[in-house]
Parts: structure tokens; C-alpha cells; sequence
């Protein structure tokens, strides 16, 4: 960050002059005015970060040179130096927008620490500014990797509600990558540079969601030993994204249905409402229908909540999409882990595309971070890949997710598999074998044969 540009502004110029000397001996830009009106003038042609200005000077006070200078440029920082020091006068310069106030004869010392809170502050900002863009870039749609028609129609819909005040209810199984979905709602909204605030409720106790969500006073409850504020309040002007909305609890339904309802919420313990201005993107996992119909879930939320409803295919659905993600978490954990991976290879590309993904997205990525781990040469190959993609392809018969096979079968399957794996983990020793499996020996021969595993 270059150097701070300040202005001073000051009647008297042997005090002008004094803090222009002190100021520029620290590398500092300084500009100086004798009065308010010229002060601002040199604020309008040139890029000023900090004004010190007195309190008490003709025409324009230490006052309204402050609210002008904001009314220019709310980000300068403006410090008023006044000769009085009085509660009264600290009080109005605060309220009014000031960063600081100082009182005369100036302490340098303390004004040199005053410049270099600011001068960290304003660097932090600048940080922060870049990282928002940063993750606005990383979350925008257009990073979002798709090839399917089927996630180009979420990504089409997740677009044009965007912009909108409208709750999103995001529905799919988990690993699809709903938050990632609600994160580039968040970020192609105008709520961008505001806070995009996450509360997953199934992580959550019963007896903690309510506090987390809404807040709570000290004392309200064991344990509340001090003031503590909400995921709502920390989510003002921006978007709070509630995952697994399904595991809210019915009493506490009640109290989210009326923070959406009515902009306002009260912690626990407490009995001054608060308002707050708050997007909601809801996802879940769960058949919310259903449970209404079980009296599990309010209705009146669901529709609250159901504005606009955003189905996230499993990665079973979008099977096109595997290849690109398969490329794009090995570079990413190639990078990380420091090693030379090229890619990977067709077999193993073709075992994984015939994999089912109970886990979807979130497992795909597993997969990989492991292969990537495990792999000695530059393609990832068939042995790097763990043990369940390499019993299934797309007809599998031990897929669960695979219907298309009866009941017997599968379990006739499912059994000869589990034998056999307690065989291989017991090199083939049928007494042992049976130990494992909590069968007798007698019973484990019966099944061998049976089974026709010879």
C-alpha cells in the first residue's frame, strides 16, 4: 500500500506548518489549507486518505468540514483536533462519522500511533475489498464446472434469481454442492460485498440451533456468560445460507418463520426485537412434503422458503461432468501435495465415470485427493483408486442405487462378496474366515457351496 495522502487544515500556521514538517519527515504525502472551504477544494482534485482538521476555525468548524469531506468521499478517515477536550464536543465528532478525535497540544507520539491504526486499517480493507473479488471470481457461475445439460439448467435458474430478493430452497442429495451453488447466488447478487453467513443445523445440538441462529443475552440460559449475537445478525444487508433447513426443530420453526415474515428477531433471553435485512438460501437433503404431511415440517416455512426451488442432480445425473472434475481436482491436490501428475489414465477415467457416487461430488473429490496421494508415476492409474470403484461399473449388481436387479440377487451377491473378502483378509482360511463372519465353519462350507464359490 503507498504512503497515506493527508491533509491538514488548520487557521493557525505556525501549528499548519509544524504538523506539515513532522508529517513529511515520515514519508508522508501532505497537503495543508487554512481553512475548511480551501481544504475541500484540494479534496476534490486530489486523492486524500486522511484529513486532520481543527475543531474550532471561522466559516466552516471541524464539524462541517467532516460531513462535507464524507459527503465527498466516505472512505477518508477525518481527525479533529480541538483545544477544549470537552465530553460534549468527543461526543458530536464521534457521531458524526469521525474516526478519531485528538486535543491540543498534540501529543506526536499518540498522533503517530493514531496514522498507523488508520494506515492498518485502510490496508485491511483493501485486503478485504480484493479478497471479496477474489471470491467472487472463484464463485461465480462461470467457475462453477459444468458440461451436462443438467447442471446448465441449475446454473441458468441460480442466474436469474440471483439479482431477486426471492428465498431459494436448494434440494439434492448431500455432496451435490448446494452451498457452492448458494455461494454463487450470493456473489452474482447485489448483496456481493455484504456477508454470505453459513449455519449448518445438522451439525448442531437440538438445544444450540436456537442460539445460534437468533442469539442470546447474558444469563438467559447455563452458560450464556456474556451477550452473544445470531447467525441473522451477522448475516445484516448480506445472505444467510441454512443448510439442512429440514433438522430444524418444530418450536424453533416457528421463531425462523417469523424473522423471514416480519425482518426482526429476538435473542433468547431477550425482549427488544431486532431488525435485520436478510436474504435466505435454504438447502436440504430431505423430503420436506413429507414430512409436512407427517407434521414435522410448517407448512406456512415451506412456503416461505419455496420461492424458488433449485434441484442439484446427484453426480449419477450428470455423468459428463466426471472427466472435467476429475482434471480439476488433480491439478488442485497435485499442487497441494507438491507432485508431478500429469493426469490419469483411460482406465482408470473409464472405472471412475462407471462409478455411482453415493457420495457425489464430495466423494468424486475424495477419490482423487487419495489417488493423488497414493500415485508413483504421472498418470494416475486403476490401482490408485479405492477398493468400492473398482467392484462396481454402471450394471453393477452391488450398486444400491442400481434397481434394476431383483432382491435376491443382490443379497445373493452382497453375500459372496463379503466372503470373499473375509477370506482374503484371512489368506484364504476358512476357519478363521468364519470367526470374522460370526458363522460356523460348518456354515461358511454350506455357503461355498451354495453360492458356487469354488
Amino acid at each position: 500500500m503507498s504512503p497515506l495522502n493527508i491533509l491538514v487544515i488548520d487557521d493557525e500556521e505556525a501549528q499548519l506548518e509544524s504538523l506539515k514538517g513532522f508529517l513529511e519527515r515520515r514519508k508522508y504525502q501532505v497537503y495543508t489549507a487554512l481553512n475548511g472551504k480551501d481544504g475541500f477544494e484540494i479534496a476534490q482534485k486530489n486523492a486524500i486518505d486522511l484529513v486532520l482538521t481543527d475543531y474550532r476555525m471561522p466559516e466552516w468548524n471541524g464539524l462541517v468540514v467532516l460531513r462535507k469531506m464524507k459527503e465527498l468521499n466516505p472512505d477518508i478517515d477525518v481527525v479533529v483536533i480541538t483545544a477544549f477536550g470537552s465530553l460534549e464536543d468527543a461526543v458530536e465528532i464521534m457521531k458524526a462519522g469521525a474516526y478519531d478525535y485528538l486535543t491540543k497540544p498534540i501529543d506526536l507520539d499518540e498522533l503517530e500511533n493514531l496514522i498507523d491504526r488508520i494506515r492498518e486499517r485502510r490496508m485491511l480493507v483493501a485486503e478485504n475489498k480484493l479478497l471479496k473479488l477474489e471470491l467472487k471470481e472463484k464463485f461465480k457461475f462461470e467457475s462453477i464446472l459444468s458440461q451436462s445439460g443438467e447442471m446448465e439448467t441449475v446454473l441458468n435458474t441460480a442466474g436469474r434469481v440471483a439479482n431477486s430478493k426471492a428465498s431459494v430452497l436448494l434440494r439434492g442429495e448431500s455432496g451435490t454442492g448446494k452451498e457452492l451453488i448458494a455461494r454463487a447466488i450470493h456473489f452474482a447478487s447485489q448483496r456481493y460485498d455484504k456477508p454470505f453467513v453459513v449455519v449448518n443445523v445438522a451439525a448442531l445440538s437440538e438445544n444450540l440451533i436456537e442460539s445460534e441462529l437468533f442469539g442470546h443475552e447474558k444469563g438467559a440460559f447455563t452458560g450464556a456468560i456474556q451477550q452473544r449475537s445470531g447467525k441473522f445478525e451477522q448475516a445484516h444487508t448480506g445472505t444467510l445460507f441454512i443448510d439442512e433447513v429440514g433438522d430444524i426443530p418444530l418450536p424453533i420453526q416457528v421463531k425462523l418463520l417469523r424473522a423471514i415474515q416480519f425482518g426482526e428477531v429476538e435473542r433468547i433471553g431477550g425482549d427488544q426485537p431486532i431488525k435485520v435485512n436478510v436474504r435466505i438460501i435454504a438447502a436440504t437433503h430431505q423430503p420436506l412434503e413429507e414430512m409436512i404431511s407427517q407434521k414435522k415440517f410448517r407448512e406456512d416455512l415451506f412456503y416461505r422458503l419455496n420461492v424458488v426451488t433449485i434441484h442439484i442432480p446427484s453426480l449419477r445425473e450428470r455423468k459428463n461432468d466426471i472427466s472435467a472434475l476429475v482434471d480439476h481436482f488433480i491439478k488442485k491436490y497435485a499442487k497441494e501435495n507438491q507432485k508431478d501428475i500429469k493426469g490419469i489414465s483411460r482406465e482408470a477415467i473409464d472405472q471412475l465415470i462407471k462409478y455411482q457416487y453415493p457420495g457425489n461430488v464430495r466423494e468424486l473429490e475424495n477419490i482423487i485427493e487419495r489417488a493423488v496421494v497414493m500415485c508413483r508415476d504421472e498418470y494416475i492409474s486403476q490401482h490408485d483408486l479405492p477398493i468400492q470403484t473398482q467392484l462396481v461399473n454402471e450394471k453393477s449388481i452391488l450398486d444400491p442405487y442400481n434397481f434394476e436387479e431383483g432382491y435376491e440377487k443382490k443379497v445373493r451377491a452382497f453375500e459372496k462378496e463379503m466372503i470373499r473378502k473375509a477370506l482374503e483378509h484371512t489368506d484364504g482360511n476358512k476357519s478363521a474366515a468364519a470367526r470374522l463372519l460370526s458363522i460356523s465353519e460348518r456354515h461358511l462350507r454350506s455357503r461355498l457351496e451354495k453360492l458356487d464359490m469354488k
